[in-house]
């Protein structure tokens, strides 16, 4: 059994690692997966420290993930009105996901920029702020690969802590 959860866990760590590039996978919650069920294997003792931490962690990047492209429109002069275009366009590209992996970036950007030109912004402004919400997205994507990254570190790491309860037969 513990092999499995083993395999798994490793499985699951890459799909997290593709969920931090697409939209419908919460890749840092999803990675974090991937390490409770390493730690719920015989082989690895419970630490709840590890796993509450790491969760605190994939929670707050899962959070920042929709918070980030509105503060990126944000500082890059955009008003309230591109703020909420550039959530309504993330909503889009979760909720159909036409584009693919290209509607996550062009939807944020349009939504954006539909949101300052309702706002009589001029097109300069609306371009600036449609590219900041662009800059937000590529920060917010950069931060979740980064997290799912360190994850799998760990998940090898503690894996290789314990591989002689987890491999009993090679040893």
């Amino acid at each position: 059994m513990d092999i499995a959860l083993l395999f798994l866990g490793f499985f699951i760590m890459f799909i997290g690692i593709l969920g931090s590039f697409l939209p419908v996978l919460p890749g840092p919650p999803i990675s974090w997966i991937g390490l409770l069920l390493l730690v719920l294997t015989r082989a690895v003792p419970n630490d709840w420290w590890f796993l509450g931490i790491t969760f605190l962690v994939a929670a707050i990047v899962f959070a920042l993930d929709y918070i980030i492209p509105a503060m990126g429109t944000k500082k890059f002069g955009g008003s309230n009105a591109g703020m909420a275009g550039t959530v309504v366009g993330l909503l889009v590209a979760i909720l159909f996901p036409i584009l693919g992996i290209l509607g996550i970036i062009i939807w944020p950007f349009v939504g954006a920029l539909i949101g300052e030109l309702i706002n009589k912004a001029d097109n300069k402004t609306a371009l600036k702020a449609a590219f900041g919400s662009f800059i937000g997205f590529l920060t917010g994507t950069f931060l979740k690969f980064v997290v799912t990254i360190v994850y799998l570190g760990l998940f090898i790491a503690k894996a290789w802590e314990f591989k002689e309860d987890l491999f009993p037969f090679f040893y």
